[in-house]
């Protein structure tokens, strides 16, 4: 599936808020009542299940050098050298500690470093960061070890020391290479040195690189990103990553800086994601689902052939069921029954440390329900499919009567030819692969018990 007429007109019917689905059930479910005794609770129970399943590592770095007004994460710009270095200092005394925890013999399928800008760390704290991993952790042979990569500001050394570290992959921020864009989000970035930084990636050995851009930031227009399309299409990446920008100045207050006449219009904004599709359909890169590409021999498309492919925090995956350890504030961990974020801050993260407890704020714990409905959800995601017959198979249930509620809802898009549905499957057209996010929320017990999810979440197109 490369091509599909895209209708305007249902791009405006579906674009509204809704979650991405990097966990079900999602972040605003999350409550304080839930701590670290239930997360070490949780691993016990792991370590302990009969099958030693493979670990997924994620490293949160918050540093950054300069403030990207469209920024959406959890970030702390800083130019204080010996912050960052007491920061990497506890990330080990955090690896140590969750380390010590787990069964021998457990392997680390997965790392990925996020930030933040990762890269900000300097060659020697990179390595530091990267030795304290390998020491306190066995990486298989064929770990898919990822990092988020800034260009601008970087050597040689950096990208040098975190090959020698181990990692294989690496995505880099691009958003937009525009002049007038970039100096709008504040985050002027050349062309020559985001392809200096591929080509020297690919020298090293990196065998994955994935680029990233955002549509619907200020001054865009369809004619502009089709020239930045060009150019990202001439740096050959394997994958593409293609974000709508969520201008969400209430929960971001640097985003107020951003003004909203300088944003594209609507229809605008969806004539750009019209274009990209179908450019990057023509430079022969598969629609993953949910914002991503991938060239046709890519793991990701293989592994969606195969149903195998799998989301988490950090998007699209090839390594179904790991535990995700989170590491860092903020950063959320994931076993099979919960989901345990850490402490935001840095001083209660510090604190909590130095009493060699576990940072967990808050957390969930899953309900069978809740494991049903993410199984559901997650096919969907991942499969664009989805086969009943399974799914009562595995969980013991009716599909029909028990998600009555749910097919109901879904009538709309299957007569918007959205998807397709049968005595036995649920099936997402390739044109509704746009629409998976609206699709998914179907399924979602807790949408209709939130009061606004406006305030919660990012627009679905």
């Amino acid at each position: 599936m490369n091509t599909f007429d895209i209708n305007l007109a249902l791009l405006q019917k579906y674009d509204r808020p809704g979650p991405r689905y990097t966990s079900y059930p999602t972040a605003p479910q999350f409550t304080e009542a839930f701590g670290p005794a239930d997360l070490r609770q949780e691993i016990v129970a792991s370590n302990n299940n009969g099958k030693l399943t493979d670990l997924s590592l994620y490293f949160h770095i918050p540093f950054c050098d300069t403030l990207c007004y469209f920024c959406g994460c959890h970030m702390i710009i800083t130019h204080n050298r010996n912050r960052i270095d007491e920061y990497v200092e506890y990330l080990r005394r955090e690896i140590a500690l969750v380390s010590r925890m787990q069964k021998t013999g457990r392997r680390v399928a997965q790392v990925h470093w996020g930030g933040g800008t990762p890269t900000y760390l300097s060659p020697e704290q990179i390595a530091r960061l990267t030795d304290a991993i390998h020491q306190h952790f066995e990486l298989a042979t064929d770990a898919e070890v990822s990092v988020e990569i800034d260009p601008r500001g970087l050597t040689r050394e950096h990208l040098a020391a975190l090959r020698q570290g181990g990692f294989n992959r690496a995505s880099l921020g691009v958003q937009d290479f525009e002049p007038a864009v970039q100096q709008a989000v504040n985050r002027i970035q050349s062309y020559e040195e985001t392809r200096w930084t591929m080509d020297t990636l690919r020298e090293l050995g990196f065998n994955s690189i994935n680029l990233d851009l955002i549509y619907g930031l200020p001054f865009q227009t369809e004619d502009s990103f089709d020239r930045t399309l060009d150019l990202i299409v001439g740096m050959n990446p394997d994958r593409l990553a293609v974000f709508n920008y969520a201008h969400v100045p209430w929960m971001k207050k640097h985003q107020q800086v951003i003004k909203p006449e300088t944003l594209p219009k609507p229809e605008e904004k969806l004539r750009i994601l019209k274009r990209t599709i179908e450019k990057l359909a023509e430079a022969g890169y598969v629609y993953i689902g949910m914002d991503h590409f991938a060239k046709p021999d890519d793991e990701l498309a293989a592994a969606q052939k195969a149903k195998t492919l799998y989301r988490n925090f950090q998007g699209y995956s090839t390594h179904a069921g790991c535990d995700l350890y989170a590491f860092g504030i903020s950063g959320i961990s994931q076993l099979q029954n919960v989901y345990a974020q850490n402490l935001k801050d840095i001083p209660p993260y510090y604190q909590r440390l130095n009493n060699r407890q576990l940072p967990t704020s808050r957390g969930y714990k899953l309900t069978s329900d809740d494991h049903l409905r993410r199984h559901v959800i997650m096919r969907l995601m991942c499969d664009m499919m989805l086969d009943k017959r399974e799914v009562e198979k595995n969980f013991a249930i009716v599909f029909d009567d028990y998600f009555a509620g749910a097919l109901a809802k879904l009538e709309e898009f299957r007569d918007d030819d959205l998807l397709a549905l049968d005595a036995d499957t649920i099936q997402i057209t390739p044109f509704g692969r746009l629409f998976i996010r609206n699709i998914a929320m179907a399924f979602d017990a807790y949408l209709d018990k939130i009061p606004s999810i406006r305030n919660l979440y990012s627009r679905t197109v």
